[in-house]
């Protein structure tokens, strides 16, 4: 289920959402396949530590974090994935693994790659493994002022379109 803060946090803005209630699904991945939807449509959060302060990293659900281009583009020292036990406090109510990108609400900036602005709707997971919350990137956009860049590793040219997004961090528990 949803946590209710995350719920009245929509409400309040006023941000138009959707809810979907599906099989559990404890990857990003498993997601797009319990949703039945591509993997464009799905963004997961990964939470990144970037010289000691936490930010969530919103990526499509298929795609690697580039830490170099997180380092680059914020301009810092480090990055690097954090630990489960590193971010776990900072989302009240929210099962790990499945931290929503409401950095506003939870007080961590957020960062969201480029790639994920061309589309209209978003299905993001919000705190749980067995629903997920669709809105208008459009609202999302308004509602975090996140930072956008390209944050995703680029893709291998000779693989296969489903293989040439691997994601490292969701066996790191970094990832949504």
């Amino acid at each position: 289920m949803i946590p209710v803060a995350i719920q009245q946090y929509l409400r309040r803005h006023r941000v138009p959402f959707e809810r979907y209630a599906h099989a559990r699904a404890e990857s990003a991945t498993e997601l797009v396949e319990v949703l039945n939807v591509p993997g464009w449509r799905v963004a997961k959060s990964v939470i990144v530590k970037a010289n000691r302060q936490p930010w969530i990293v919103v990526v499509p659900a298929l795609a690697s974090v580039d830490l170099r281009q997180v380092r680059d583009i914020l301009g810092v020292h480090t990055a690097r994935l954090a630990t489960e036990s590193e971010f776990v406090d900072h989302f009240p109510g929210c099962e790990p693994g499945a931290e929503p990108p409401f950095g506003e609400l939870y007080g961590l900036p957020v960062a969201v790659d480029e790639s994920l602005s061309l589309n209209e709707r978003l299905l993001f997971r919000a705190g749980s493994h067995e629903e997920a919350l669709e809105l208008r990137f459009q609202d999302f956009a308004r509602l975090e002022w996140p930072l956008v860049a390209s944050f995703i590793q680029p893709l291998a040219a000779e693989r296969g379109s489903q293989d040439s997004y691997s994601s490292p961090m969701e066996e790191s528990g970094a990832s949504a």
